[in-house]
C-alpha cells in the first residue's frame, strides 16, 4: 500500500514543483515595466459596448464617464445592450446619451449571448468601426482608455486587455481582498506575460477586440466565462491577448463574502468547462504551429485542476504528519521542506511588493492580513466549480455602488 502511494505522490509532487516554479518565474517578470514609445495620435474608431441587465443604480455614472473620454468624439460611439431588463436601465442610458439596443430572450441568457446578438447588429450598420471596447455596467473608465487602446491597435495588436482596477477597494474587507487579488494578477500575470511575449487573457471588461478578428472568427463565446472562452478560441488560431497597463478600468468588487463566493464559483465552473473543451485542440494547434504561447494557455486553463491536485497533496501530507499511520509514514517526500516554505512565502511576498508599488492607503495593509481567507477559500469554490462544471445557468451579480469618475480621481 505504501509503495502504491509513493507511485501516486511522487508524480504529484513533480507536477506541483513544475507549476509553482513556472508561475513564480513568470510572476517575477511582472515586477518591472519596459519603456514604451507610444503612438498618441488618435486614428482608430471604436464601438464602446456596455452589457447591462437591470443596472439602473450604476449605468448613468458609466455613460457620463464614457462620453467624456479623452478621445475625439467623432471616433467613438457608446452602445448599451439592455439585456432582458425589467427596470428602467434602457431609459436612463438613453437619457444620458447612449445608443440603446433592447434585447429580450429568456432562453439564451447571459452576457455572452448578449454580445453575440449585439455584434450581429453592429456589423450591419452603415458606420463601421476598427474595434470594439467592452465594459460592464458597474465600471468606470480612465479618460485615456481609448487613447491607450489606439496605441496598442496601431502597433498591430488585435486583442487587448486593460488594467483591471477597483472602484471600491476600501468599502469592506471582501472588496479589499478582492482588489488585492486583482492588483496582484495585473502585475504578476498580465504584465508579466506581456513582458516576455506570452499571451495574457481577456478579463470580461476593459477589453478591446478588433472587428476584423470578430468578423473573421465570430464571437461564439456564450459560456459562463465568455472572456476566457474567446481568449482561448483566438489563441488556438495563433492570436494572443496583449496587455495595456495604462488603459485602466475601475470595476465594482463584491461587498460580501457570499457575493464573492457566487461570482468566483461561476468563474471556476466556466474555466473547467473551457478547459475540457479547448485543451485538446489547443495542444494540437500549439504543436502544429510550434507556438509556446498556445501551450502556455493550456497551463492557464489547468490552474483549477492544479489547485485540486495540490490540495490533495497537502491533505495527504497532514495525514502523514498527524496520524503517523504505517500506510503513510514512509511516503517518499520529493519536495524538501525548505522549498515548500519558499513556495508558501512567495504567495505573500509578491502581494506586499505590488501593494508597495501602487502606494495603497494604510487600510489596505490591514486587509492584507485577511488576504489568506480570500486565497484559501478558493479551494472549496474550485471543488464545487468542478462538480458543477456542466451547469451553464447564468446568474446576475447585483451592482449598487454608484460612484462618479470624479470621486474615483480624488
Amino acid at each position: 500500500m505504501t509503495y502504491g502511494l509513493d507511485y501516486l505522490m511522487l508524480p504529484i509532487q513533480i507536477i506541483i514543483l513544475f507549476f509553482t516554479l513556472y508561475y513564480i518565474a513568470i510572476g517575477i517578470c511582472g515586477l518591472w515595466r519596459p519603456k514604451e514609445k507610444k503612438i498618441l495620435t488618435p486614428k482608430k474608431t471604436f464601438a464602446v459596448i456596455v452589457a447591462a441587465h437591470n443596472e439602473r443604480a450604476v449605468i448613468a455614472q458609466l455613460i457620463d464617464n464614457l462620453l467624456q473620454l479623452d478621445y475625439p468624439k467623432e471616433l467613438y460611439d457608446v452602445f448599451v445592450i439592455a439585456d432582458n431588463c425589467t427596470d428602467d436601465t434602457a431609459a436612463i442610458a438613453t437619457a444620458h446619451g447612449a445608443q440603446v439596443f433592447e434585447r429580450h430572450d429568456n432562453t439564451k441568457r447571459g452576457k455572452g449571448f448578449a454580445m453575440e446578438w449585439m455584434f450581429e447588429r453592429l456589423f450591419k450598420m452603415d458606420k463601421q468601426y476598427d474595434a470594439v471596447a467592452i465594459f460592464d455596467a458597474d465600471n468606470l473608465v480612465h479618460e485615456r482608455f481609448l487613447l491607450e487602446m489606439n496605441n496598442r491597435l496601431c502597433k498591430g495588436d488585435r486583442l487587448v486587455q486593460g488594467y483591471l482596477d477597483s472602484k471600491n477597494p476600501y468599502d469592506t474587507w471582501v472588496s479589499g481582498t478582492f482588489s488585492i487579488a486583482f492588483w496582484v494578477i495585473d502585475h504578476i500575470w498580465h504584465l508579466a506575460k506581456t513582458n516576455i511575449g506570452l499571451s495574457s487573457v481577456l478579463g470580461g471588461t476593459g477589453m478591446c477586440i478588433t472587428t476584423e478578428v470578430l468578423k473573421r472568427y465570430g464571437w461564439g463565446a456564450t459560456c459562463l466565462t465568455e472572456d476566457m472562452e474567446f481568449t482561448m478560441k483566438a489563441l488556438s488560431e495563433g492570436i494572443k491577448t496583449t496587455w495595456a497597463h495604462d488603459a485602466i478600468v475601475y470595476d465594482e468588487k463584491p461587498l460580501t463574502f457570499m457575493q464573492s463566493w457566487r461570482q468566483r464559483k461561476r468563474w471556476a465552473q466556466g474555466q473547467f468547462d473551457v478547459a475540457h473543451r479547448f485543451i485538446p485542440k489547443m495542444i494540437a494547434s500549439g504543436i502544429k504551429r510550434h507556438d509556446i504561447r498556445i501551450l502556455d494557455g493550456c497551463l492557464h486553463l489547468l490552474q483549477p485542476h492544479f489547485l485540486l491536485l495540490s490540495t490533495f497533496f497537502v491533505i495527504m501530507t497532514y495525514v502523514q504528519m498527524l496520524y503517523g499511520h504505517p500506510i503513510f509514514t514512509n511516503i517518499y517526500q520529493f519536495l524538501p521542506t525548505a522549498l515548500l516554505t519558499f513556495i508558501t512565502l512567495c504567495q505573500y511576498i509578491l502581494p506586499v511588493i505590488i501593494l508597495a508599488k501602487i502606494h495603497v492607503k494604510p487600510k489596505m495593509w490591514f486587509y492584507l492580513l485577511l488576504y489568506p481567507i480570500f486565497i484559501y477559500s478558493w479551494i472549496p469554490i474550485v471543488f464545487l466549480g468542478f462538480l458543477k462544471r456542466n451547469d451553464h445557468e447564468w446568474s446576475h451579480t447585483q451592482h449598487t455602488r454608484a460612484v462618479s469618475y470624479e470621486e474615483i480621481k480624488q
